[in-house]
C-alpha cells in the first residue's frame, strides 16, 4: 500500500541510489531547509555569546553545538529521505512504542534544570528532550492506524490512535508541557479530518480541548499565569515577552545592525523560543519576511504534492508531519509578537537546541521521502485492491 506516492516519473532499472534520490526528491523543499538552518546559525553567532559569558564558557560554545547537531540532523534527515515509505512506516512504529516508554518514565528519571518543567533527561555532556523525538513517530503511527482503518475489514485504527494520542497527550501535560501536548491534539484532528472524519465529531473533539484548557487553567498555576500574562492589557517590563516585543518594536524594517541589538542580553531564552526577536531586532522585518517565506514555500510545496497522493499512509503521514512543522513555527513566532501565550517552542531549524534540530531532520527527511516522484498506479487499480 505505501510503495505509491506522488508523481509519474517512471522508475529505472538498476539505477544507483543517489542518483534516483536527486532526480526524486523535492529539491525546492531541501534547498529551503538548508537556508532555514544556515540563518539559525548566524543567529546563533548572534544571541549565543552573551549566554555563553554569563554561563563562564567559550564565546562560541553554543554556536559549535549548533554546528555540530545541526550537522548530525540534517544528515539524519537525508538518510532517511532515501528510505521507502514502508520502511519508515516499520520504523516509525517501533519508534514510538520506544518513545511513549520513554515519556511515561520521565518523571521519575528526568530533570528540570531549574525551569519547572520536567522535559529532560540529564546524559551528563548533554540533555535530551524526549518528546521531540516522539512527535514525529507519534505522526507515522497515528497514520498507519487511521490508513489502516480505511481498508475493508481493518482494525478500529480511528479509536485506537486516538487512545494513543490522549495518552501522548496527558503524558505531555504531566510535565507540564501543555503546548506540546496541543500541538499533539491539533495534528492528529488534522489527520483525522484528512482521512475523513465527522465535522460533528471534529467539533466535539475541538469543544473537549477548550475543556481541557479550562480545567488546566483552574488546576495550574504555571498555566494560568502565563494566560493571564497574555491577556493583560499591559505586557509587564520583567518578562521575556516585554524584552522581545520592544526588540521588534525597535527593529523595524532594516533592523539596528549586526550585533547592535540588546535584547539578546536580556533575554535567557533569545537564542531558543525567542530567536524571531534577536532577528527581527538586528536584521530587521526583512529576515523575519524572508524565514516567513521558507516556512511557507516548504508547507505549500508539500501539501501541494500530498494532495495528488492515492496511497493513504503516505497522504495522512505527509499532512501530519508538515502541518506539525508549520504549526510549530507559527506558535514560535506568535509567541513572540504577542498574538499567542508564551510558550516554550522552538523554531524549526533556526533555534538553538540538539534535540529539536535531530528531531526536525528525522521529520523532514520522513516528509521528503513521502513527496519524493514516484509512479502512481491507476485509479482503477487502487480500487481494485480495495475491493
Amino acid at each position: 500500500m505505501t510503495e505509491m506516492a506522488h508523481g509519474a516519473a517512471p522508475m529505472r532499472a538498476g539505477e544507483p541510489i543517489l542518483p534516483r534520490w536527486w532526480r526524486t526528491v523535492d529539491r525546492w523543499t531541501l534547498s529551503c531547509v538548508l537556508m532555514l538552518f544556515a540563518v539559525g546559525l548566524l543567529l546563533c553567532f548572534a544571541a549565543s555569546p552573551p549566554l555563553a559569558a554569563r554561563n563562564g564558557l567559550p564565546p562560541f560554545f553554543y554556536v559549535e553545538r549548533q554546528a555540530v547537531f545541526g550537522a548530525m540532523g540534517l544528515i539524519a534527515m537525508l538518510i532517511t529521505s532515501m528510505m521507502a515509505p514502508a520502511t519508515i512506516r516499520r520504523l516509525g512504529v517501533l519508534a514510538f512504542v520506544a518513545g511513549l516508554l520513554s515519556l511515561a518514565v520521565l518523571p521519575a528519571i528526568g530533570t528540570d534544570f531549574g525551569k519547572g518543567a520536567v522535559r529532560w533527561v540529564s546524559l551528563g555532556f548533554a540533555s535530551v528532550q524526549p518528546s521531540e523525538f516522539v512527535k514525529p513517530v507519534f505522526v507515522i503511527f497515528a497514520a498507519w492506524l487511521l490508513a489502516a482503518a480505511r481498508t475493508p475489514g481493518g482494525p478500529p485504527g480511528t479509536l485506537i490512535s486516538l487512545v494513543f494520542t490522549m495518552a501522548v497527550v496527558g503524558l505531555l501535560a504531566i510535565q507540564p508541557d501543555f503546548g506540546q501536548a496541543a500541538l499533539i491534539l491539533f495534528t492528529w484532528m488534522v489527520m483525522y479530518f484528512v482521512a475523513g472524519s465527522p465535522v460533528v465529531l471534529m467539533l466535539s473533539l475541538g469543544g473537549a480541548a477548550l475543556a481541557a484548557g479550562a480545567v488546566a487553567y483552574n488546576s495550574s498555576a504555571h498555566f494560568a499565569r502565563r494566560i493571564d500574562g497574555f491577556l493583560a492589557p499591559e505586557l509587564d517590563p520583567r518578562t521575556q515577552l516585554y524584552f522581545a516585543a520592544n526588540a521588534i518594536k525597535e527593529g523595524g524594517f532594516w533592523g539596528v545592525g549586526v550585533g547592535e541589538g540588546q535584547v539578546k542580553r536580556s533575554l535567557p531564552d533569545a537564542h531558543t523560543d525567542f530567536i524571531i526577536a534577536v532577528a527581527a531586532e538586528e536584521y530587521g522585518l526583512v529576515l523575519v519576511l524572508f524565514i516567513l517565506a521558507l516556512f511557507a514555500t516548504i508547507t505549500i510545496r508539500a501539501l501541494g504534492r500530498l494532495m495528488r497522493e492515492r496511497d493513504a499512509f503516505i497522504r495522512l503521514a505527509g499532512t501530519g508531519l508538515v502541518c506539525m512543522f508549520a504549526v510549530q513555527a507559527l506558535i514560535n513566532i506568535g509567541v513572540s509578537v504577542r498574538l499567542l501565550p508564551a510558550k516554550g517552542m522552538t523554531l524549526p531549524f533556526v533555534s538553538y537546541g540538539g534535540s529539536s534540530l535531530l528531531a526536525t531532520g528525522v521529520a523532514m527527511g520522513m516528509l521528503l521521502a513521502f513527496t519524493r516522484t514516484r509512479p502512481q498506479g491507476g485509479i482503477g487499480d487502487i480500487l481494485l485492491r480495495r475491493s
